[in-house]
């Protein structure tokens, strides 16, 4: 099986992500086959500069696949005409709010989405600033990605639920039925989206979210056959149940 890395939830962290793809670089080589598990943009400062670097290693030919989180979506719909808002935010959160980080998106791009501004004004800010690439990126996410035995996804999978008939809002938004489910699922699912101290595998599921939009260092693993490891500084370490 050729080893198959994944990266966690990225979040604005430029630097992180240049860090890690160092360490993926280390392991695998040029043409190591990376699948990201979204949420590329908010809270972090420089969503713009992570949407260019993983856009350009796409274009490059790179064995890269990308997947859709809940901020990529939040961030696309935003940019719809009209306006899309999540109908899992609550009443009083939308994408510009500071809790999810849609401010700090746009800031990158020279966008002024303080909270004194109307959002349609900052929506036509944010349509002359955007590349059209960008745009064009997020639409195209994927959901889920399968190899072999694994199936990564951003948020994880509703329990009993047929690979096949997973709904979108399950694969970008499902948290506790998920996380408090101890089934066995037809295939070991890595995911992100919610954030944990550390890389942790549960037996059932890996979440390689470890909070980089929240300023903490963001993760990356391998995997080959049935084992999983972190990528270090000092090499691989085993991830274990």
């Amino acid at each position: 099986m050729t080893p198959t890395y994944a990266i966690g939830d990225i979040h604005g962290q430029k630097a992180e992500l240049d860090r890690v793809l160092s360490m993926i670089e280390v392991d695998g080589g040029k043409d190591a086959q990376i699948v990201f598990l979204g949420d590329y943009a908010d809270r972090g400062p420089h969503s713009r500069a992570v949407l260019d670097t993983l856009i350009e290693g796409r274009d490059a030919g790179r064995n890269w696949t990308f997947l859709k989180g809940n901020h990529d979506r939040m961030f696309e719909w935003f940019m719809a005409n009209p306006i899309r808002h999540d109908p899992h935010m609550m009443v009083e959160l939308y994408w510009l709010h500071d809790r999810l980080g849609g401010n700090t998106t746009l800031a990158s791009y020279g966008v002024d989405a303080s909270g004194q501004r109307r959002e349609k004004d900052v929506q036509a800010d944010a349509k002359a600033a955007v590349p059209q690439n960008h745009l064009d990126f997020l639409r195209s996410l994927q959901l889920t990605h399968i190899v072999g035995d694994l199936m990564f996804v951003h948020a994880g999978i509703r329990p009993g639920v047929a690979l096949t008939d997973q709904t979108e809002e399950d694969l970008l938004w499902i948290r506790q039925e998920f996380h408090n489910s101890d089934a066995n699922h037809p295939k070991l699912i890595v995911h992100g989206h919610t954030p944990v101290d550390a890389a942790t595998h549960y037996g059932n599921r890996i979440n390689l979210d470890t909070g980089a939009g929240y300023g903490r260092p963001l993760t990356a693993a391998v995997f080959e056959e049935d084992t999983a490891w972190l990528l270090t500084d000092t090499g691989r370490l085993l991830l274990k149940p």
